[in-house]
C-alpha cells in the first residue's frame, strides 16, 4: 500500500493528499475531502450519497401524486353521478314547463 505523504490529489495533482476517500478509495486535499457520518469522503461520493435518498422520495412523492389525482377523479365522478341520478328524479313534467302551469300547493 503507498505510503499517504507519496500520493497527490486526484483533484489537484500539484497538491499533497491529506486523505483517502472511503467510498471510491482515491486520495484527496484538504479542499477537496470533508467529513461526513465520522468518515472522511470525497465531494463526488457525498453528493451520490446524498441524491440516494432524494430519489426514492421523489419516486414516492409520484406515486402519492397520482392517488391524489385519481382520488379526485373518483371524487369528481361521484359528484357528478349524484347530480345526474338527482336530476333523473325530477318529475318530467317539470322540464315540459307543465308543473308551473299546475297549482302544486292545492293537491
Amino acid at each position: 500500500m503507498p505510503n499517504l505523504s507519496q500520493q497527490r490529489c486526484f483533484n489537484h495533482f500539484q497538491r499533497e493528499a491529506v486523505a483517502r476517500c472511503l467510498e471510491c478509495r482515491q486520495y484527496f486535499c484538504r479542499e477537496c475531502i470533508t467529513e461526513h457520518d465520522d468518515r472522511s469522503i470525497c465531494a463526488a461520493c457525498l453528493r451520490k450519497l446524498l441524491e440516494r435518498p432524494l430519489r426514492r422520495r421523489r419516486a414516492l412523492t409520484g406515486i402519492f401524486q397520482l392517488g391524489q389525482c385519481l382520488l379526485g377523479v373518483m371524487v369528481l365522478w361521484f359528484f357528478f353521478y349524484e347530480a345526474g341520478e338527482k336530476l333523473l328524479a325530477v318529475p318530467a313534467a317539470f322540464h315540459e314547463g307543465t308543473l308551473w302551469q299546475v297549482n302544486w300547493l292545492d293537491k
